[in-house]
């Protein structure tokens, strides 16, 4: 029986224990920095058809309804005027069983956790050291715990302290001058908005998305990308973004780019500096990255938790059937999303009236071209 070693239970870590628990060949378990598992967050994710196909192999369409959301269309709207430009059907690429879904990520990662036996995650597992000897990796934890596996899977998230071991400190996440803005709003503060849709407000220099996380449809989910540089103290500050002086500072460079209505009354408010990866980190024989310390995106194209899951499942499949093909296949698939990520927020961030004039011309009919959409979103929701 091989031994498998998993860093970190995040969705990506979690989502490829329930895939391997399955195979008798193998033995897996996740070793977890913190000593609990935060189901308390609040905050909203999108999955999109590629990663549910793939939930769905481990039951994820037996999960409540009340539980997610099934959105419809995207709304794009620019923020100035609060006037919809149009909206893209994105429930075209649904299919019956499998549906563009969003949800409080802590749902996801509760429906995940309990599909594994409770002695699969072992806590309070900061790793160390990661070593070869042969065909074997040795681990080693805080307190000096020694762990030999087979195959370990590095899925510690965008600052992966096991990527910084096997990398020597060299392979670092990069600031991406720009602020995430978390919180939630409730149902009636949201006037004139299509509550079955995501909609998305296109501003100078930053951009925020709303939209619902279940089918109560009362609570929903905010999250906006502000253009911000930072000062070297600053980052190395990471308490300052928790701060409430910081968060109100962000509040007031927001006040001309969001409604009143939505910033005066936003709930549980959360800043995050953007962290992105540069480049990609080629494992030796027996060791790979997923998710977020394979790769992490910039956050404009909602792709992070559905790459998290399709990169477990691609490396679940290499592993089981010994392909040794999920590096190539992995970084040709990031690219393509990278590229995608970028280009989305140049364009959400765009200040000329000029460019914005032709940009939202050029929105409207590039959402109803079918060409288009096949190639642009058809290529990543397929997979």
């Amino acid at each position: 029986m091989k031994k498998i070693a998993i860093i970190g239970a995040g969705i990506s870590g979690l989502f490829v224990a329930n895939l391997f628990k399955e195979n008798l060949d193998y033995q897996v378990n996740i070793y977890e920095k913190n000593t609990s598992i935060n189901l308390d967050e609040g905050y909203g994710i999108q999955l999109s058809t590629n990663s549910i196909r793939l939930l769905n192999r481990i039951g994820f369409n037996t999960l409540e309804n009340k539980d997610r959301f099934n959105p419809e269309k995207i709304d794009f709207y620019e923020i100035n005027q609060e006037k919809k430009i149009c909206d893209l059907n994105i429930s075209e690429f649904n299919s019956e069983n499998c549906k563009y879904t969003t949800l409080k990520r802590s749902k996801l990662v509760e429906f995940l956790k309990g599909r594994l036996k409770e002695n699969i995650i072992k806590y309070d597992h900061n790793i160390q050291k990661i070593e070869k000897n042969d065909n074997q990796i040795i681990l080693t934890f805080n307190e000096g715990a020694k762990v030999i596996c087979d195959h370990l899977i590095i899925s510690d998230g965008v600052f992966s302290k096991g990527k910084l071991l096997i990398s020597n400190n060299e392979i670092k996440p990069t600031y991406n001058n720009s602020i995430a803005v978390r919180g939630s709003i409730s149902r009636k503060q949201l006037n004139n908005l299509n509550k079955k849709n995501i909609s998305l407000f296109m501003g100078q220099n930053f951009h925020y998305v709303i939209y619902p996380v279940n089918n109560n449809n009362e609570s929903f989910n905010y999250i906006g990308v502000l253009n911000y540089k930072l000062t070297t103290n600053e980052l190395d500050n990471y308490g300052l973004f928790k701060e409430n002086s910081f968060i109100q500072d962000i509040k007031s460079k927001l006040q001309n780019q969001t409604s009143s209505n939505i910033l005066d009354n936003l709930n549980n408010i959360k800043c995050f500096p953007v962290f992105v990866s540069k480049g990609y980190l080629k494992t030796g024989a027996n060791i790979s990255l997923i998710g977020d310390a394979f790769f992490a995106f910039p956050p404009s194209f909602a792709q992070g938790a559905s790459q998290s899951i399709e990169s477990g499942y691609e490396l679940f499949n290499d592993i089981e059937n010994n392909k040794n093909e999920f590096y190539n296949n992995r970084v040709v698939k990031v690219r393509m999303i990278n590229n995608r990520s970028k280009l989305n927020h140049f364009a959400f961030h765009l200040s000329n009236p000029i460019i914005i004039f032709f940009r939202n011309i050029i929105l409207k009919f590039l959402t109803k071209n079918k060409f288009f959409l096949a190639s642009y979103l058809g290529k990543i929701y397929k997979n």
